[in-house]
């Protein structure tokens, strides 16, 4: 089966399954905004980005804005629970090929974008969780590295909130990204990232540093193709840079910390997000702007620039949504 991806420019690219290279590249739309009755709010990142810790920021949003919200992590789509994955990884390489949770096989696409076009236009929908490690198995009564069954959404919600990888994925079979109302990123620099990825990978996985690093290389395809271009889609991206030295990520002893790093903060469309940079600017300290649409900020101000700039736009979908009802 042919599939096709979007280019790291933003374009579809044609992938054949057996060369997986582009073939073909069109221009699509940017997208619009989706539901007023049934909002979706989605943070988008690959694997040791921080989407986790900006899940928790939004949480606590949406507690002091009285927001309820149906939560869904992109974990929860993963097409193959732990010991299933490690089997189709066997097979894949035994014929030649590769699998990661970054691309279409990994994943379940299809359900993906089905629960979120069923909240925009019901409130409803269904969700699972992957248990990733003992802590969450003792919660959920379920083994580690297991996926849970299919359950509802909670009825009567604010809006849908999505944690993942995929939020702002486009193909040409889905489109999750047009249904979503606001959709933010979070992406350290690459060298970071991929420091994150193999220190995250050695502490709870128990890899070599040389297994983690073969990893990286294995899902780059998926990576380049599927990860990567959402970050053009975004209404926001929180990008982490150190301010010490990473040039070789693969040597790297330690993980830089938030207090060795800046947080580029981009805004896609400040008119449509109403951003006053001014206030920001004079609310967080150490920060500038770099760009008429961009401000740098110490990492150690993310959770705070984050409240400042989001707490805004959930409030106007809230209200929004009383005018709909």
């Amino acid at each position: 089966m042919i599939d096709r991806a979007l280019s790291p420019q933003g374009h579809f690219e044609i992938l054949h399954p057996n060369d997986r290279s582009p073939r073909n590249a069109i221009d699509i739309p940017w997208r619009p905004l989706m539901s007023k009755k049934h909002p979706i709010v989605a943070v988008t990142g690959s694997s040791g980005a921080g989407t986790t810790s900006v899940k928790v920021a939004f949480e606590r949003i949406f507690q002091r804005a009285g927001v309820r919200p149906a939560i869904i992590e992109g974990d929860g789509f993963h097409r193959y629970d732990r010991k299933s994955m490690q089997e189709a990884l066997q097979r894949a390489q035994a014929e030649g090929r590769t699998i990661s949770h970054f691309g279409p096989e990994g994943n379940l696409f299809e359900e993906l974008e089905a629960v979120v076009r069923e909240y925009t236009t019901k409130g409803e929908g269904k969700r699972r969780w992957y248990v990733h490690n003992k802590k969450e198995a003792l919660s959920l009564n379920r083994p580690a590295g297991s996926i849970t069954p299919w359950e509802p959404l909670p009825k009567d919600t604010d809006l849908l909130f999505y944690e993942g990888l995929h939020g702002g994925l486009v193909t040409n079979q889905v489109n999750i990204a047009k249904h979503v109302d606001l959709l933010i990123g979070v992406v350290p620099i690459i060298n970071l990232e991929w420091i994150q990825k193999i220190h995250r990978d050695k502490k709870v996985r128990g890899y070599s540093a040389a297994a983690a690093t073969q990893k990286i290389l294995s899902r780059m395809h998926d990576y380049v193709h599927y990860i990567v271009p959402q970050f053009s889609r975004t209404d926001i991206n929180f990008q982490r840079v150190p301010t010490v030295d990473t040039s070789n990520p693969f040597s790297a002893q330690e993980i830089p910390g938030n207090d060795q790093s800046f947080e580029v903060v981009h805004v896609r469309k400040p008119k449509k997000l109403n951003v006053d940079f001014n206030k920001l600017l004079g609310l967080l300290s150490g920060s500038f702007m770099s760009a008429p649409d961009t401000l740098v900020i110490p990492a150690l101000s993310r959770a705070r620039a984050m409240e400042l700039i989001v707490n805004p736009v959930i409030e106007r979908l809230m209200n929004a949504k009383r005018k709909a009802d």
